[in-house]
C-alpha cells in the first residue's frame, strides 16, 4: 500500500491552516454546522463524560484510600502493613502496565468498532478494581497496580482518537476538555464517597476501603456493558476498509450499532466538514507506524505532557499526603474532604481556558505556557506561603493551572498528526503521546512524596521544588514544538521572528 504520509505537502498545509468548506460558504452553512455538532455533543459527550468519570473515579479512590479509618489502623498501608517502598512501587507499575499496553490498544481501536473497544476497556477496569477488595498483602498490592494499569490503558487516548473521527481540530479541544471535566468531578467526589465509605469500615467484616472498591468496581462494570448500546460508531462515511480477520470479525459480531446520531442530510454535511481534515482509513502495516514514530513533532509533545500528567497524577495520588504534611491535625475525613475542592478549580479551569486554546488553534503553546506558569505559582505557595491556610490556597491554585494542560496537549496532537498522517497518526499519536508522557507519572509516585521519606521532614518541598522543575521543561518543549511546525513548513511560508509572528497573531484573530 501506499505510505500513509501520500498527501502532497500542499495538502497537509491547506488541511492544517484552511476552515472547512462550509465555514467559508456562508453564516447560513455554519449555523447549520454548528447545530450539527451540537447535535452531536449531546449523542457523545455525555456517555463519553460517563466513561472517563468512572474510569478517572478508581486513581482518586486509591488516593483516599490510603488515609480511610488512619484513626482507627484501618487505611489499606495499615492494614495490609505497606511501606513507603511498597506504596511507591505499586503507583509506579500501574504506570509501567498503562505504557506498555496504551499504543497496542489504541492502535486495535483503529480497526475495530471504537466503541466496543471502550466498553471492552472499562468493564475490565470494573472488574479489576472490584479485585481490589481481595487483596491481603503488598505482593498482591503491587500485582493488582500492575494489572490497573493493563486494564486503563487506551481509554484516555483511545476517547481523544474518537473525538478526531467526529470533530475537526479547530473543534476538538473543547470537546476533549468538556469530558475531561469528568476526571476531575470524579477525583472531588472520590473524596466525598470516600467520607461516606469510612463509615461502613467494619460493616460485614468489610473495612471502608474495601466497600469503596467493591461497590466502584461493581457499577463500572455495569457501565462499560451499557456504552456499547449508548455510544455511536464510527461517523459510515469513516467506515470501510476494515482487515477482514478473526480478530475484527469477533468485535463485529458483538457491536451494537443502534441509531445514528445524523440523518442523511446531515451526515453528507458532516462529512464535506470533516473530509479536507480526515484522511479515510487506512489498513496500515509496520512501515506506516514508523513513519508516525520518526516525525519529529512528536517527542516535545510527549514532553509536554510528561511533565504536566505528572504533576496531576502525583497532586491526584498524594493530595491527601501534602494537606496533612501541611496540619497533621487533620482527621482522615477532614484529609478526603480537602480534596475536592482542588479538582472543582481544575474543573473551572477547563470550562474557561480550553475554549481560547480552539479559538487561538495556530497558539495553543501559549495557552499551553500560560496555565502551566499557573501551576508553578500554585507549587510556589504551597511550598513557601507562611500560613496553612495560604499553603493549602496553593493546591487549589495549581488545580486551576492543571485543567487546561492536558485536553490541549491531546488535542494538539491529533490535529497535528491527522493532517499529516491520516487516521494512524491520530491514534499512534494520541496513544504515545499519553503513555510515554505517563513516564511522568510513575517518576512523581515513585521518587516523590511518599517515595521520597525523607522529604516529609520539610513538608514536601523538595518534592515540589521537583515538580516545577518539570513543569519548566513542559514549557520549554511547547516552544520546541512550536519551532519545530515553523521549522519544517506547517505554516506555509511563515517563520518564526516577531514581525511574522505578530502578522501571524493578527491574522488567526480576524480569521476566528
Amino acid at each position: 500500500m501506499e505510505d500513509s504520509k501520500s498527501f502532497t505537502q500542499e495538502q497537509q498545509l491547506e488541511s492544517f491552516t484552511s476552515e472547512s468548506s462550509l465555514e467559508n460558504g456562508g453564516p447560513d452553512h455554519q449555523k447549520r454546522l454548528n447545530k450539527i455538532y451540537r447535535k452531536l455533543d449531546w449523542r457523545i459527550i455525555p456517555p463519553l463524560w460517563g466513561l472517563y468519570f468512572l474510569s478517572s473515579l478508581g486513581g482518586g479512590a486509591y488516593g483516599n484510600s490510603l488515609t480511610m479509618n488512619s484513626g482507627v489502623g484501618h487505611s489499606l498501608p495499615q492494614v495490609l502493613k505497606l511501606t513507603s517502598s511498597h506504596l511507591s512501587t505499586a503507583s509506579a507499575l500501574e504506570y509501567v502496565g498503562y505504557i506498555v499496553f496504551d499504543l497496542p490498544m489504541n492502535l486495535i481501536m483503529s480497526v475495530v468498532a471504537p466503541h466496543t473497544w471502550m466498553s471492552r476497556i472499562e468493564t475490565s477496569i470494573g472488574l479489576v478494581y472490584a479485585c481490589y477488595t481481595a487483596v491481603n498483602n503488598s505482593s498482591g498490592l503491587i500485582a493488582i497496580r500492575f494489572f490497573t494499569g493493563m486494564a486503563t490503558a487506551g481509554i484516555w487516548p483511545g476517547m481523544a482518537y474518537y473525538i478526531s473521527m467526529w470533530y475537526p481540530p479547530h473543534r476538538a479541544a473543547a470537546r476533549i476538555g468538556y469530558y475531561f471535566t469528568a476526571a476531575q468531578l470524579s477525583t472531588a467526589v472520590a473524596g466525598l464517597i470516600a467520607a461516606g465509605f469510612q463509615k461502613m469500615d467494619g460493616t460485614l467484616g468489610y473495612y471502608g476501603w474495601q466497600w469503596l472498591f467493591l461497590i466502584y468496581g461493581v457499577v463500572t462494570t455495569a457501565y462499560g456493558i451499557l456504552v456499547v448500546f449508548i455510544l455511536p460508531d464510527r461517523p459510515r462515511g469513516l467506515r470501510g476498509n476494515e482487515p477482514t480477520n478473526w480478530f475484527t470479525k469477533f468485535f463485529e459480531f458483538m457491536t451494537y450499532h443502534g441509531s445514528p446520531p445524523l440523518n442523511p442530510e446531515e451526515e453528507e454535511i458532516h462529512y464535506q466538514d470533516m473530509k479536507e481534515r480526515y484522511n479515510k482509513r487506512q489498513v496500515w502495516n509496520l512501515r506506516d507506524l514508523w513513519v508516525v514514530l520518526k516525525d519529529v513533532r512528536l517527542w516535545p509533545l510527549v514532553l509536554m505532557y510528561f511533565g504536566v500528567v505528572g504533576t496531576g497524577i502525583a497532586i491526584m495520588v498524594y493530595a491527601t499526603t501534602i494537606i496533612q504534611a501541611i496540619d497533621p491535625g487533620l482527621s482522615s475525613i477532614d484529609l478526603s474532604l480537602l480534596t475536592a475542592p482542588i479538582w472543582l478549580f481544575d474543573l473551572a479551569a477547563i470550562v474557561l481556558i480550553t475554549p481560547i486554546s480552539d479559538f487561538l488553534k495556530n497558539y495553543r503553546a501559549l495557552v499551553f505556557s500560560f496555565s502551566t506558569m499557573i501551576i508553578i505559582v500554585g507549587m510556589c505557595v504551597t511550598t513557601w506561603a507562611p500560613y496553612q491556610w495560604s499553603q493549602y490556597g496553593g493546591l487549589l491554585i495549581c488545580g486551576f493551572g492543571l485543567g487546561p494542560t492536558v485536553p490541549i496537549t491531546m488535542a494538539w496532537g491529533a490535529e497535528i498528526f491527522q493532517a499529516r498522517h491520516g487516521d494512524l497518526g491520530a491514534a499512534a499519536s494520541t496513544a504515545l503521546i499519553s503513555g510515554l508522557g505517563n513516564l511522568g507519572s510513575v517518576s512523581t509516585t515513585y521518587a516523590l512524596y511518599s517515595g521520597w521519606p525523607a522529604d516529609k521532614a520539610h513538608h514536601y518541598r523538595n518534592s515540589n521544588i521537583v515538580i516545577m522543575a518539570l513543569l519548566g521543561f513542559s514549557i520549554f518543549s511547547a516552544a520546541c514544538c512550536t519551532w519545530l511546525r515553523f521549522a519544517l513548513g506547517d505554516f506555509g511560508n511563515q517563520r518564526l521572528t516577531d514581525v511574522t509572528f505578530l502578522k501571524f497573531f493578527k491574522r488567526t484573530l480576524r480569521q476566528n
